[in-house]
């Protein structure tokens, strides 16, 4: 005999779900999206504002998406407990696409663009790819090929920078820090390049911060001495 001959499991379950108390923990939090003037002429300023609007449009929807997990209940016992296993996805997707996001925004348009080869930036390339060069057209080849981001990383079980695709068919590594980010979705360039990937990944290469991008380097590097227990 089966229980759901002698109790009703439905209606069970529905008394729980009335009689449970669901207290909102206050563990919500909120996010800005950064509000950087990319200076370029490589971009439209129709695609500058695009730009900006997905990262506004992603600070916002993550913040709803706080708000409504700060309330939601936590009992994995509940048999429905996938409308919160849902919001942490969603929570997990927009941290995604918001964090990689505002640092492509951060370390692109600058029109000066260069790098030292006396610089850490330079160095960690060339010592973890042969040559600058060889980082670059990893670095293009996994630009042509992903969906949402490309990224340089380090990672700290390797010891090594790497070149990652970062879109839902490609999860970010554990145990890295990423160090650059460049955002390929269509909707960033199409208006300035249609379908011509290669020449909007080699626009928006031509003028990276460098500047910015090696002081993330630096603290990648920091971080990585404070994990292996060396003075940095």
């Amino acid at each position: 005999m089966n229980l759901e001959d002698i109790i009703d499991v439905r209606e069970l379950r529905n008394a729980v779900r009335k009689s449970a108390r669901v207290a909102t923990i206050n563990e919500a939090y909120v996010v800005q999206s950064p509000k950087n003037r990319i200076e370029t002429e490589a971009l439209s300023e129709k695609s500058k504002k695009i730009l900006q609007s997905k990262l506004d449009l992603y600070a916002s929807e993550l913040n709803h998406v706080s708000a409504q997990l700060d309330s939601a209940t936590r009992d994995v016992g509940m048999p429905d407990a996938s409308s919160y296993s849902a919001l942490k996805a969603q929570e997990g997707r927009l941290l995604q696409l918001s964090f990689f996001l505002g640092l492509h925004s951060t370390n692109i348009g600058d029109p000066q663009s260069s790098l030292a080869m006396d610089t850490l930036t330079y160095m960690r390339l060339e010592r973890d790819w042969g040559t600058f060069d060889s980082w670059q057209k990893d670095f293009i080849a996994c630009a042509m090929t992903a969906c949402n981001f490309v990224v340089t990383a380090y990672n700290y079980d390797l010891k090594r920078y790497m070149n990652l695709i970062v879109d839902s068919m490609h999860a970010l590594p554990p145990n890295v820090t990423p160090v650059i980010s460049l955002a390929v979705m269509p909707d960033l360039y199409v208006r300035d390049y249609l379908d011509d990937r290669k020449s909007y990944v080699f626009a928006m290469i031509k003028e990276l911060n460098w500047d910015k991008i090696d002081a993330r380097f630096k603290r990648a590097e920091r971080a990585a001495a404070a994990y292996e227990g060396r003075e940095q």
